[in-house]
């Protein structure tokens, strides 16, 4: 059964696709397809990923958006050739991000959107090859100085995180495309203005909440774009 959802891309590359599937763990029997260079495990149960994920050594694609995943094995670091990593709609934190995910050198993608992240690790400056994050529906309330040092990036995606850093935009400067910075310092706001704010940052936490109660069965979120 697992066979049949391997289907080759339109560029030549084998793709198991598994999402949609109710999964709550990853079948040992994907061992036996561990030569694909595209995964998709989106839309499962997942709450954790397999100690077989390092023999995937050929993935340059892999979709884990919409589970319930609290952390990554040390072992998502072997995936050297991994190109895109989509993490979106999880449960991380920046405490379950392991060391090893900085290894990846080679990635390009990287998305991390409505997780639970409140900064990023400075091991993040491994990823040499980024060029796009997406950051977007965190807990972050500072421009991560690790980006910082990226030099490659080209676009972050910071949309709906309570910052409060005036120095966050600086952090910026040299990054083709920013967006959502969402910067306030709050003791400059006229009284209307404040007052908008203030309705802004509830619509934020409302949202967060809603995200905790409906993930991953969310129309919104399983109808969402893997990159936004």
């Amino acid at each position: 059964m697992v066979k049949s959802c391997v289907r080759m891309t339109v560029d030549g590359k084998r793709r198991l696709d598994l999402s949609y599937q109710g999964l709550a763990a990853v079948p040992r029997c994907l061992v036996s397809l561990c030569d694909v260079e595209e995964l998709d495990l989106s839309r499962n149960l997942l709450t954790k990923l397999p100690d077989f994920l390092h023999l995937f050594v050929n993935l340059r694609f892999l979709d884990l958006h919409s589970n319930y995943l609290e952390n990554l094995p040390p072992s998502i670091g072997q995936l050297q050739n991994l190109l895109t990593l989509n993490l979106s709609n999880n449960r991380l934190t920046s405490g379950s991000l392991p060391l090893e995910l900085g290894l990846l050198g080679n990635l390009h993608k990287l998305n991390m959107g409505l997780n639970q992240l409140d900064s990023l690790p400075r091991f993040m400056i491994g990823l040499k090859e980024l060029r796009h994050i997406s950051l977007f529906d965190n807990r972050l309330t500072a421009y991560p100085d690790c980006l910082r040092l990226l030099k490659g990036l080209e676009k972050v995606n910071l949309v709906s995180n309570p910052f409060v850093s005036k120095a966050a935009p600086k952090a910026s400067v040299g990054i083709r495309r920013a967006e959502g910075l969402h910067l306030v310092r709050v003791a400059n706001l006229c009284s209307d203005c404040l007052e908008g704010y203030r309705k802004r940052s509830r619509k934020t936490e409302e949202r967060e909440e809603r995200a905790e109660v409906k993930r991953p069965s969310s129309g919104a979120k399983v109808n969402q774009a893997p990159w936004r």
